[in-house]
């Protein structure tokens, strides 16, 4: 069958997929484990058995993510080929967006900025930065503001009920001089924590100040390489509240913030598509 397999080994999941020789798509999974090594063999395992898969139909592994240091050795006999992170995805955020050039944000642990070009059929790109805020930054701070609750669909589930008016501070109660932006524009994270917040009002909030610090600078990283699409991918997109912060600041900036159908496998898709890209 000739499939190429793509894994993505992070610090406590791993994400596997796949292309056939006609470059379909085998549908991503993802399997927790409490280390690396334990994580990809159980992804590998049931990504084969889940799809019919013998270990002499893959042609190649390619391997991307933190934890895939930790992988020396073949897989099932396989070689594993080592990709650059940003690099995976840069190519996995084009190719689900199927834009020829964009900036694409992977929001994860933290948030990282790269610029992918495919715009003459040869593949280029570059590592623009980041920042350090992102999941780690929700999980990290819920602890102290949610008394103790960490797990992240928790701090979703709690969010839903939550305003962040009650803890950010606007810019209609700062001043109401027309600046030409909404006045419920965010001023300041956290600017205004209101002594009757709740628990959901508080991880609203946090759900915000990330979202709209990966959404700014990824507005900056986009004007320098002079384009308006910025791709969003990375586990947090998957988040409800993601969608809807963005199209409000599609609406408010101009940008063109898009968060494509399995947003959250970009850097997986992207490290099985180097495989072969030029």
């Amino acid at each position: 069958m000739s499939v190429i397999v793509g894994i993505d080994i992070g610090g406590s999941t791993t994400k596997i997929v796949g292309f056939d020789r006609e470059k379909n798509l085998i549908k991503p999974m993802l399997v927790r484990a409490t280390d690396p090594i334990t994580s990809v063999y159980g992804a590998f395992g049931k990504f084969t058995s889940e799809n019919g898969l013998d270990i002499e139909d893959i042609d190649r592994v390619m391997i991307t993510g933190v934890g895939s240091t930790q992988i020396r050795k073949p897989i099932y006999g396989l070689k594993c080929v080592h990709v650059s992170e940003f690099e995976c995805v840069g190519l996995g955020g084009l190719y689900l967006s199927h834009l020829d050039r964009a900036v694409i944000v992977s929001m994860g642990t933290g948030t990282s900025i790269t610029y992918g070009d495919c715009s003459d059929g040869k593949f280029r790109f570059e590592y623009l930065g980041g920042t350090g805020v992102g999941g780690g930054t929700v999980i990290g701070l819920s602890k102290k503001l949610l008394s103790g609750v960490s797990n992240i669909d928790s701090i979703v589930e709690l969010a839903a009920s939550g305003d962040v008016g009650h803890v950010d501070l606007q810019i209609k109660e700062m001043t109401d001089k027309d600046f030409g932006l909404p006045a419920n524009l965010t001023a300041a994270n956290f600017g205004k924590v209101d002594d009757l917040a709740t628990r959901g009002d508080l991880a609203a909030g946090l759900l915000n100040m990330v979202f709209e610090t990966a959404a700014m600078i990824a507005r900056f990283a986009a004007r320098s390489c002079n384009t308006s699409d910025i791709v969003l991918t990375g586990n947090l997109t998957t988040i409800p509240q993601c969608a809807p912060k963005f199209e409000q600041l599609c609406d408010i900036f101009g940008e063109n913030y898009i968060i494509p159908e399995n947003s959250e496998y970009a850097t997986v898709i992207g490290a099985a598509l180097l495989s072969d890209a030029g």
